[in-house]
């Protein structure tokens, strides 16, 4: 149990630092909007910042953004509790791991939304902006003009551009849905003198 509760700290540790690493390379290297390509036209480097939700979404305001943030908080607190508890009843390594890394990913972030406007001297205490930088539009081409509806609009797959945090965060939702086996680990079997103590039990006359 220790080990793993051990590992589970550790990964978390790792995700976090490298996340915080690159958005703080990236932060004061790049100009906002800058890009650079890595591999071809495939994978590039492009910097960008979100204020809001996934995909740039923003609602409410500044007020909005602080009741994002606090959810947020609420929310890894949560999983936190919620992975302990999985550690405590022994579930399986994978899905310990699997929302260790949504709980790393989701505090990558919130790190940028709580601390980034003030270090950077852009705006105040729990209205930093995000960091996205990954960008890997693999399909680039055009919908054909027979097409109803979108036709002769341009198509890009995959638009969004994100960051190691976002990555952890979807990688943990899809290894929960592959492990949801490992969350509640079977029970150990009956031996076989226990059976026969419970069969006897059961035909003693009284």
């Amino acid at each position: 149990m220790k080990n793993l509760r051990l590992l589970a700290f550790l990964l978390l540790a790792v995700i976090l630092v490298v996340d915080q690493i690159v958005k703080l390379y990236v932060k004061t290297h790049f100009v906002l909007g800058e890009e650079i390509h890595v591999l071809g036209n495939w994978f590039r480097i492009h910097f960008t910042e979100n204020y809001g939700m996934a995909f740039g979404i923003e609602f409410g305001g500044k007020t909005g953004k602080i009741f994002l943030t606090l959810f947020r908080i609420l929310f890894v607190a949560g999983i936190l509790w919620y992975i302990n508890n999985l550690i405590e009843t022994k579930a399986g390594k994978a899905y310990v791991f699997s929302w260790t890394m949504i709980a790393a990913g989701a505090l990558g972030n919130i790190i940028d939304s709580v601390f980034y406007g003030v270090y950077f001297g852009y705006d105040s205490w729990f209205h930093g902006r995000v960091v996205d930088m990954f960008y890997f539009p693999l399909i680039q081409t055009r919908i054909p003009e027979w097409f109803p509806f979108w036709a002769g609009e341009d198509f890009e797959f995959f638009r969004p551009v994100f960051n190691l945090a976002d990555a952890a965060i979807s990688i943990g939702f899809v290894l929960i849905l592959l492990t949801q086996n490992q969350a509640n680990p079977a029970q150990p079997a009956t031996t076989a003198g226990e059976l026969g103590s419970e069969s006897e039990a059961e035909i003693k006359p009284e």
